[in-house]
Protein backbone atom coordinates (compact mmCIF):
# COMPACT_ATOMS: atom_id res chain seq x y z
CA UNK A 1 0.00 0.00 0.00
CA UNK A 2 0.97 3.62 -0.91
CA UNK A 3 2.84 5.12 2.40
CA UNK A 4 1.49 7.78 5.11
CA UNK A 5 2.39 11.55 4.68
CA UNK A 6 4.17 13.09 7.46
CA UNK A 7 3.52 16.81 8.01
CA UNK A 8 6.81 17.80 7.53
CA UNK A 9 6.90 16.08 3.90
CA UNK A 10 3.38 17.49 3.37
CA UNK A 11 5.26 21.07 3.41
CA UNK A 12 6.97 19.81 0.95
CA UNK A 13 4.99 18.39 -1.45
CA UNK A 14 5.03 19.91 -4.93
CA UNK A 15 2.85 19.03 -8.32
CA UNK A 16 5.36 19.01 -11.27
CA UNK A 17 3.23 18.58 -14.78
CA UNK A 18 5.61 16.27 -16.94
CA UNK A 19 4.91 16.80 -20.70
CA UNK A 20 5.02 14.14 -23.42
CA UNK A 21 8.81 14.11 -23.69
CA UNK A 22 9.59 13.64 -19.86
CA UNK A 23 6.91 10.82 -19.20
CA UNK A 24 9.50 7.90 -20.20
CA UNK A 25 11.72 8.68 -17.46
CA UNK A 26 9.38 8.51 -14.76
CA UNK A 27 7.15 5.70 -15.88
CA UNK A 28 8.82 2.60 -13.87
CA UNK A 29 8.25 5.00 -10.88
CA UNK A 30 4.51 5.77 -11.85
CA UNK A 31 4.02 2.53 -12.33
CA UNK A 32 5.11 1.17 -9.33
CA UNK A 33 3.33 3.88 -7.33
CA UNK A 34 -0.35 3.12 -9.51
CA UNK A 35 0.50 -0.77 -8.57
CA UNK A 36 0.78 -0.20 -4.61
CA UNK A 37 -2.56 2.20 -4.68
CA UNK A 38 -4.67 -0.22 -3.87
CA UNK A 39 -4.93 -3.96 -3.61
CA UNK A 40 -6.53 -4.75 -6.72
CA UNK A 41 -5.59 -1.99 -9.94
CA UNK A 42 -7.41 -2.25 -13.18
CA UNK A 43 -4.86 -1.91 -16.24
CA UNK A 44 -6.80 0.99 -17.43
CA UNK A 45 -4.64 2.83 -14.66
CA UNK A 46 -1.29 2.11 -16.20
CA UNK A 47 0.57 4.99 -16.96
CA UNK A 48 1.59 3.69 -20.44
CA UNK A 49 -2.10 4.46 -21.71
CA UNK A 50 -0.82 8.38 -22.08
CA UNK A 51 2.02 6.89 -25.13
CA UNK A 52 -0.87 4.58 -26.04
CA UNK A 53 -3.52 7.19 -26.50
CA UNK A 54 -0.43 10.31 -28.07
CA UNK A 55 0.38 7.37 -30.49
CA UNK A 56 -2.76 5.84 -31.75
CA UNK A 57 -5.17 9.37 -31.19
CA UNK A 58 -2.66 11.97 -31.34
CA UNK A 59 -3.51 13.46 -28.33
CA UNK A 60 -1.15 15.86 -26.09
CA UNK A 61 -0.56 13.83 -22.60
CA UNK A 62 0.79 15.38 -19.72
CA UNK A 63 1.71 13.14 -15.84
CA UNK A 64 1.10 15.59 -12.82
CA UNK A 65 3.15 14.15 -10.00
CA UNK A 66 2.93 15.05 -6.30
CA UNK A 67 6.51 14.81 -5.05
CA UNK A 68 8.55 15.33 -2.09
CA UNK A 69 12.24 14.33 -1.04
CA UNK A 70 12.13 12.64 -4.74
CA UNK A 71 9.05 10.18 -3.59
CA UNK A 72 5.92 10.38 -5.50
CA UNK A 73 2.78 10.85 -3.83
CA UNK A 74 0.21 11.31 -6.02
CA UNK A 75 -0.47 10.84 -9.58
CA UNK A 76 -2.92 12.55 -12.22
CA UNK A 77 -2.90 11.56 -16.29
CA UNK A 78 -4.35 13.88 -18.65
CA UNK A 79 -5.01 13.81 -21.91
CA UNK A 80 -5.86 17.23 -23.97
CA UNK A 81 -8.21 16.41 -26.88
CA UNK A 82 -8.69 18.98 -29.46
CA UNK A 83 -10.87 19.03 -32.61
CA UNK A 84 -12.14 22.10 -35.19
CA UNK A 85 -15.76 20.03 -34.42
CA UNK A 86 -16.02 19.81 -30.36
CA UNK A 87 -13.12 22.20 -29.43
CA UNK A 88 -11.05 21.63 -26.97
CA UNK A 89 -11.20 19.23 -23.62
CA UNK A 90 -8.55 17.92 -20.63
CA UNK A 91 -9.50 14.58 -19.63
CA UNK A 92 -8.33 11.51 -17.44
CA UNK A 93 -8.03 9.62 -19.54
CA UNK A 94 -10.59 8.96 -23.01
CA UNK A 95 -11.43 6.01 -23.98
CA UNK A 96 -11.14 4.27 -20.46
CA UNK A 97 -13.89 4.17 -18.22
CA UNK A 98 -12.14 4.68 -14.93
CA UNK A 99 -9.11 7.28 -14.45
CA UNK A 100 -8.27 10.30 -12.07
CA UNK A 101 -6.29 11.15 -9.13
CA UNK A 102 -4.27 8.82 -7.60
CA UNK A 103 -2.93 9.91 -4.45
CA UNK A 104 -2.75 8.74 -0.64
CA UNK A 105 -4.50 11.85 1.26
CA UNK A 106 -7.40 14.47 0.65
CA UNK A 107 -4.46 17.33 0.58
CA UNK A 108 -2.93 15.43 -2.04
CA UNK A 109 -6.16 15.25 -4.14
CA UNK A 110 -6.36 18.37 -3.67
CA UNK A 111 -3.87 19.68 -4.66
CA UNK A 112 -3.32 17.65 -8.25
CA UNK A 113 -7.11 19.00 -9.26
CA UNK A 114 -5.17 22.45 -8.36
CA UNK A 115 -3.21 21.86 -10.90
CA UNK A 116 -5.02 20.16 -13.42
CA UNK A 117 -7.70 23.02 -13.27
CA UNK A 118 -4.77 25.68 -13.69
CA UNK A 119 -3.59 23.24 -17.03
CA UNK A 120 -6.96 23.62 -18.25
CA UNK A 121 -7.17 26.82 -18.11
CA UNK A 122 -3.87 27.34 -19.70
CA UNK A 123 -4.90 25.27 -22.75
CA UNK A 124 -8.29 27.00 -22.80
CA UNK A 125 -10.40 23.84 -22.66
CA UNK A 126 -13.72 23.63 -21.90
CA UNK A 127 -13.88 21.58 -19.29
CA UNK A 128 -11.70 19.57 -17.12
CA UNK A 129 -13.26 15.59 -17.09
CA UNK A 130 -11.75 13.27 -14.17
CA UNK A 131 -13.21 9.85 -14.04
CA UNK A 132 -13.44 8.91 -10.55
CA UNK A 133 -15.09 6.64 -8.87
CA UNK A 134 -15.42 8.31 -5.57
CA UNK A 135 -16.06 11.55 -5.53
CA UNK A 136 -12.97 14.43 -4.55
CA UNK A 137 -13.32 17.35 -2.53
CA UNK A 138 -12.64 20.61 -4.20
CA UNK A 139 -14.64 23.67 -4.97
CA UNK A 140 -13.70 23.38 -9.07
CA UNK A 141 -15.01 20.30 -9.56
CA UNK A 142 -18.95 21.93 -9.86
CA UNK A 143 -20.49 19.50 -12.16
CA UNK A 144 -20.76 15.31 -11.71
CA UNK A 145 -22.08 12.43 -13.83
CA UNK A 146 -23.27 9.56 -11.71
CA UNK A 147 -25.90 8.14 -14.04
CA UNK A 148 -23.89 4.95 -15.09
CA UNK A 149 -22.02 2.73 -12.69
CA UNK A 150 -19.06 0.07 -13.03
CA UNK A 151 -20.50 -3.37 -13.09
CA UNK A 152 -17.82 -6.47 -11.47
CA UNK A 153 -18.17 -9.45 -10.21
CA UNK A 154 -15.82 -11.67 -7.72
CA UNK A 155 -14.11 -14.33 -9.02
CA UNK A 156 -13.59 -17.83 -7.41
CA UNK A 157 -10.47 -19.27 -8.00
CA UNK A 158 -11.87 -22.77 -9.38
CA UNK A 159 -13.66 -22.66 -13.01
CA UNK A 160 -16.22 -24.83 -12.08
CA UNK A 161 -17.25 -22.94 -8.76
CA UNK A 162 -17.85 -19.62 -11.29
CA UNK A 163 -19.93 -22.15 -13.24
CA UNK A 164 -22.19 -23.51 -10.63
CA UNK A 165 -22.34 -20.18 -9.57
CA UNK A 166 -24.88 -19.13 -12.68
CA UNK A 167 -28.38 -19.28 -12.67
CA UNK A 168 -29.53 -22.16 -14.82
CA UNK A 169 -31.23 -19.74 -17.36
CA UNK A 170 -26.97 -18.19 -18.54
CA UNK A 171 -26.03 -21.84 -18.42
CA UNK A 172 -28.32 -22.96 -20.54
CA UNK A 173 -27.77 -20.21 -22.79
CA UNK A 174 -23.84 -20.47 -22.97
CA UNK A 175 -24.46 -24.58 -23.80
CA UNK A 176 -26.67 -23.13 -26.71
CA UNK A 177 -23.77 -21.05 -28.01
CA UNK A 178 -21.24 -24.39 -27.43
CA UNK A 179 -23.47 -26.35 -29.50
CA UNK A 180 -23.18 -23.64 -32.27
CA UNK A 181 -19.95 -24.79 -33.49
CA UNK A 182 -18.42 -21.57 -32.55
CA UNK A 183 -14.60 -21.27 -33.18
CA UNK A 184 -13.05 -19.08 -30.01
CA UNK A 185 -9.62 -17.70 -30.48
CA UNK A 186 -7.03 -16.08 -28.35
CA UNK A 187 -4.47 -13.41 -29.46
CA UNK A 188 -3.35 -10.10 -30.26
CA UNK A 189 -2.41 -8.15 -33.69
CA UNK A 190 -3.18 -11.02 -35.62
CA UNK A 191 -6.73 -11.17 -34.61
CA UNK A 192 -7.06 -7.33 -34.95
CA UNK A 193 -8.98 -7.26 -38.68
CA UNK A 194 -11.34 -10.15 -37.17
CA UNK A 195 -12.20 -7.87 -33.90
CA UNK A 196 -12.35 -4.44 -36.23
CA UNK A 197 -14.73 -5.60 -38.34
CA UNK A 198 -17.00 -7.31 -35.95
CA UNK A 199 -16.08 -3.63 -33.74
CA UNK A 200 -17.66 -1.19 -36.70
CA UNK A 201 -20.34 -2.89 -37.58
CA UNK A 202 -21.55 -2.73 -34.39
CA UNK A 203 -20.82 0.93 -33.68
CA UNK A 204 -22.34 1.74 -37.09
CA UNK A 205 -25.61 0.41 -36.30
CA UNK A 206 -25.36 2.19 -32.95
CA UNK A 207 -24.98 5.36 -34.62
CA UNK A 208 -21.23 5.58 -33.20
CA UNK A 209 -18.32 6.24 -34.58
CA UNK A 210 -15.57 3.72 -34.38
CA UNK A 211 -12.25 4.13 -32.51
CA UNK A 212 -9.31 3.75 -35.29
CA UNK A 213 -7.83 0.69 -35.45
CA UNK A 214 -4.72 1.60 -34.13
CA UNK A 215 -5.83 2.49 -30.55
CA UNK A 216 -5.97 -1.10 -30.43
CA UNK A 217 -2.82 -2.04 -32.22
CA UNK A 218 -0.79 0.30 -29.75
CA UNK A 219 -2.82 -0.83 -26.89
CA UNK A 220 -1.78 -4.46 -27.56
CA UNK A 221 1.66 -3.62 -28.47
CA UNK A 222 2.20 -1.30 -25.00
CA UNK A 223 0.80 -4.63 -23.03
CA UNK A 224 1.87 -7.37 -25.00
CA UNK A 225 1.36 -10.12 -21.43
CA UNK A 226 -1.94 -7.94 -20.42
CA UNK A 227 -3.92 -6.80 -23.72
CA UNK A 228 -5.36 -10.02 -25.91
CA UNK A 229 -8.01 -10.31 -28.34
CA UNK A 230 -11.03 -12.91 -28.40
CA UNK A 231 -12.39 -13.63 -31.41
CA UNK A 232 -15.64 -15.77 -32.01
CA UNK A 233 -16.37 -16.76 -35.56
CA UNK A 234 -18.82 -19.00 -37.53
CA UNK A 235 -17.10 -20.80 -40.03
CA UNK A 236 -14.27 -18.43 -41.56
CA UNK A 237 -16.57 -15.25 -40.57
CA UNK A 238 -16.57 -13.03 -37.28
CA UNK A 239 -19.17 -13.21 -35.06
CA UNK A 240 -18.13 -11.20 -32.05
CA UNK A 241 -15.08 -10.14 -30.03
CA UNK A 242 -13.43 -8.15 -27.40
CA UNK A 243 -10.63 -6.70 -25.98
CA UNK A 244 -9.69 -8.43 -22.76
CA UNK A 245 -7.32 -6.54 -20.16
CA UNK A 246 -5.92 -8.13 -17.26
CA UNK A 247 -4.36 -5.75 -14.42
CA UNK A 248 -3.59 -6.25 -11.16
CA UNK A 249 -6.11 -8.90 -9.22
CA UNK A 250 -8.54 -7.52 -11.91
CA UNK A 251 -9.49 -7.86 -15.97
CA UNK A 252 -11.47 -5.76 -17.44
CA UNK A 253 -13.32 -5.30 -21.17
CA UNK A 254 -13.84 -1.94 -22.20
CA UNK A 255 -14.80 -3.05 -26.36
CA UNK A 256 -16.72 -5.95 -27.02
CA UNK A 257 -19.42 -6.21 -29.89
CA UNK A 258 -21.19 -9.08 -31.35
CA UNK A 259 -22.84 -9.33 -34.56
CA UNK A 260 -26.48 -9.03 -34.21
CA UNK A 261 -27.64 -12.08 -36.64
CA UNK A 262 -25.91 -14.08 -34.34
CA UNK A 263 -28.32 -13.55 -31.04
CA UNK A 264 -30.33 -15.95 -31.69
CA UNK A 265 -27.40 -18.71 -31.16
CA UNK A 266 -25.70 -17.28 -28.13
CA UNK A 267 -22.57 -15.99 -29.02
CA UNK A 268 -22.24 -13.08 -27.00
CA UNK A 269 -23.02 -15.31 -23.99
CA UNK A 270 -20.38 -17.45 -25.14
CA UNK A 271 -18.11 -15.23 -25.47
CA UNK A 272 -18.53 -13.81 -22.12
CA UNK A 273 -18.09 -16.99 -20.50
CA UNK A 274 -14.84 -17.34 -22.42
CA UNK A 275 -13.89 -14.12 -20.86
CA UNK A 276 -14.90 -14.49 -17.57
CA UNK A 277 -13.08 -18.64 -18.29
CA UNK A 278 -10.18 -16.68 -18.93
CA UNK A 279 -9.66 -14.00 -16.05
CA UNK A 280 -10.17 -17.15 -13.32
CA UNK A 281 -7.65 -18.88 -15.44
CA UNK A 282 -5.18 -16.18 -14.98
CA UNK A 283 -5.95 -15.91 -11.03
CA UNK A 284 -7.80 -12.52 -10.70
CA UNK A 285 -9.62 -11.70 -7.78
CA UNK A 286 -12.09 -9.78 -10.07
CA UNK A 287 -13.69 -9.02 -13.78
CA UNK A 288 -15.46 -5.59 -14.61
CA UNK A 289 -17.70 -6.06 -17.31
CA UNK A 290 -17.59 -2.32 -17.89
CA UNK A 291 -20.41 0.84 -17.39
CA UNK A 292 -23.75 1.09 -17.86
CA UNK A 293 -27.04 2.74 -17.12
CA UNK A 294 -28.55 1.91 -14.29
CA UNK A 295 -32.00 -1.02 -15.36
CA UNK A 296 -30.08 -0.28 -19.29
CA UNK A 297 -30.10 -3.08 -21.53
CA UNK A 298 -26.76 -3.92 -21.08
CA UNK A 299 -26.89 -3.40 -16.80
CA UNK A 300 -29.50 -6.58 -17.34
CA UNK A 301 -26.81 -8.61 -19.47
CA UNK A 302 -24.41 -8.13 -16.97
CA UNK A 303 -26.07 -8.41 -13.67
CA UNK A 304 -27.60 -11.84 -14.96
CA UNK A 305 -23.88 -13.25 -14.30
CA UNK A 306 -23.64 -11.65 -10.84
CA UNK A 307 -21.78 -8.39 -11.69
CA UNK A 308 -22.90 -5.96 -8.81
CA UNK A 309 -22.64 -2.03 -9.65
CA UNK A 310 -20.36 0.03 -7.74
CA UNK A 311 -20.23 3.92 -8.32
CA UNK A 312 -18.70 5.67 -11.67
CA UNK A 313 -18.19 9.69 -10.32
CA UNK A 314 -17.17 11.70 -13.59
CA UNK A 315 -16.22 14.97 -12.06
CA UNK A 316 -16.05 18.44 -13.99
CA UNK A 317 -14.58 22.06 -13.95
CA UNK A 318 -16.53 23.79 -16.70
CA UNK A 319 -15.17 26.40 -18.24
CA UNK A 320 -17.69 26.84 -20.97
CA UNK A 321 -20.70 25.22 -21.76
CA UNK A 322 -22.46 22.43 -20.16
CA UNK A 323 -21.10 18.89 -19.21
CA UNK A 324 -24.29 18.02 -21.02
CA UNK A 325 -23.33 19.44 -24.12
CA UNK A 326 -20.83 16.55 -25.49
CA UNK A 327 -23.43 13.75 -23.82
CA UNK A 328 -24.89 10.66 -27.00
CA UNK A 329 -27.92 11.13 -25.53
CA UNK A 330 -28.75 15.10 -26.08
CA UNK A 331 -31.19 15.34 -28.32
CA UNK A 332 -28.79 17.76 -30.97
CA UNK A 333 -27.18 14.54 -32.16
CA UNK A 334 -30.11 12.61 -32.43
CA UNK A 335 -30.30 13.10 -36.29
CA UNK A 336 -26.67 12.37 -36.73
CA UNK A 337 -26.88 9.23 -35.06
CA UNK A 338 -30.02 8.01 -37.36
CA UNK A 339 -28.01 8.94 -40.62
CA UNK A 340 -25.08 7.43 -39.37
CA UNK A 341 -26.37 4.24 -38.89
CA UNK A 342 -27.45 4.89 -42.80
CA UNK A 343 -24.05 4.55 -43.90
CA UNK A 344 -21.59 1.44 -45.52
CA UNK A 345 -19.60 0.01 -42.67
CA UNK A 346 -16.41 1.00 -45.06
CA UNK A 347 -17.32 4.85 -45.18
CA UNK A 348 -18.02 5.08 -41.52
CA UNK A 349 -14.43 3.41 -40.95
CA UNK A 350 -12.96 6.35 -42.95
CA UNK A 351 -14.65 8.68 -40.50
CA UNK A 352 -15.73 7.59 -37.60
CA UNK A 353 -11.89 7.36 -35.98
CA UNK A 354 -11.26 11.34 -36.87
CA UNK A 355 -14.37 12.22 -35.37
CA UNK A 356 -14.33 10.53 -32.16
CA UNK A 357 -10.68 11.42 -31.39
CA UNK A 358 -12.57 14.94 -30.56
CA UNK A 359 -15.14 13.42 -28.51
CA UNK A 360 -13.92 13.47 -25.05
Amino acid sequence: MIRPMSSSTASELSVVVHPRAAIAARLQALTAYVRSSAPVVPLGKHPAWLNVLRAALDHEVYALEAVAGGQTYGFLPLAHISSMLFGRFLVSLPYLNTNGVVAESADVQARLVSRAVTLADELNVRYLELRHEQPVDHPDLSAAVMSKVHMRLPLPRAVESLWKGFDPKVRNQVRKGEKAGFAVAWGGAELLDGFYEVLSRNMRDLGTPVYAKALFRETLAAFPADAEICLVRAADRPAAAALLLHGWGVTEVPTAAALREYNPSCVNMLMYWKLLERSVGRGQQLFDFGRSTTDGSTFKFKKQWGAVPHPAVWQYAVKEGAVTDMRPDNPRYQRAIRLWQRLPVRLTQYLGPAIVRGIP
